[in-house]
């Protein structure tokens, strides 16, 4: 019985441990196993649809069991925040006046594949690891909110920059972009504050599964990473383009995570800042790639995926010796 328990507890600190790792790994490999095995093709659209439906409702459930840790009083602009947005908003509109003002050229596609990655707002699984980075999640929350407020606005506004032909309006592209944003990270926020007020009893009780939405978040990435492996692969792109975009999404990545990082660090939180900045929302930025921009450019918001995701693995696993060894 007794090993039985200490087994237990050896296989949730491995998890825990190497939840980040795990869930690339197997992403990677299970798409690349379907990929080779003929017989398994019949089942890829109900496989796909299935992700569809169930990625949403694990990243809902997720976000709204870490809404409930916070009070909606904590939600406040930090000093921090505004650097940041200034940070992403020039560099955005700085690379789309380029595009727009020097027409196509032979690199409009790489650094559409630049700007995508920098306006990307914050992944909404970012709370998770800020949490067991030990960072400000209401600081990284309020951000989030933010940052999509911003990118909603700058992106239509650089649409005629990109892409003078489009006939997409601001105000359609604005709804669209507020149709993809309310669901998955307003709703959530809403449903846990309102839980916080009219059900005190059964919001406590949700406090007891704090761990639950890490979890939740290793599945769903097990998912992100499976459809960013078969973007990718099946991309079209030449292989030039495609380590092109691999490099400019891992610099986009190296740049924020340090930006973030050195500017939090002037304010006392390194952690929530650099999170707030390098971990980005890569299904919302492949969607605008594929709906806004030339299409393959959302070829960069996969690779990102891989990067902030390895680099997140680093950081758990580095904090996690740290607290071993003292």
């Amino acid at each position: 019985m007794f090993k039985d328990r200490e087994t237990t507890q050896e296989v949730s600190l491995f998890l825990k441990k190497q939840m980040l790792p795990l869930a690339i790994a197997t992403g990677i490999i299970s798409y690349i196993i379907y990929d080779n095995t003929p017989s398994l093709a019949p089942a890829g659209p109900h496989i796909e649809k299935a992700i569809h439906l169930i990625q949403p409702a694990l990243l809902f459930l997720m976000l709204f069991l870490s809404f409930c840790k916070i009070s909606p009083r904590q939600i406040r602009i930090r000093k921090w925040h505004t650097r940041l947005l200034l940070f992403q908003s020039i560099i955005f509109l700085a690379g789309a006046a380029v595009i727009g003002f020097t027409g196509d050229f032979e690199g409009k596609i790489l650094l559409e594949g630049a700007i995508l990655c920098i306006i990307c707002p914050t992944a909404t699984a970012a709370a998770v690891v800020t949490g067991k980075l030990g960072g400000d999640i209401p600081g990284l929350v309020t951000y989030t909110i933010l940052i999509n407020i911003v990118a909603a606005i700058l992106i239509p506004l650089a649409i005629p920059l990109i892409h003078p032909s489009t006939s997409i309006s601001f105000m359609s592209a604005f709804l669209m972009i507020l149709s993809k944003v309310f669901p998955l990270l307003i709703a959530p926020c809403l449903c846990a504050f309102l839980i916080r007020y009219v059900m005190p009893g059964f919001h406590k009780w949700l406090l007891k599964f704090g761990n639950l939405a890490f979890y939740l978040w290793g599945i769903a990435l097990t998912m992100a990473i499976a459809m960013t492996t078969k973007s990718i692969i099946h991309s079209s792109l030449p292989l030039g383009y495609k380590v092109g975009l691999g490099a400019v999404s891992l610099a986009s990545c190296m740049i924020q995570f340090a930006y973030g990082r050195k500017t939090g660090r002037k304010y006392g939180d390194p952690v929530t800042a650099g999170q707030s900045l390098g971990q980005k929302n890569t299904v919302f930025a492949i969607w605008v790639g594929y709906t806004f921009m030339t299409p393959v450019s959302s070829v960069a918001a996969g690779f990102y995926c891989i990067w902030h995701n390895l680099f997140n693995s680093w950081q758990l696993n580095r904090k996690k010796n740290l607290q071993s060894q003292s």
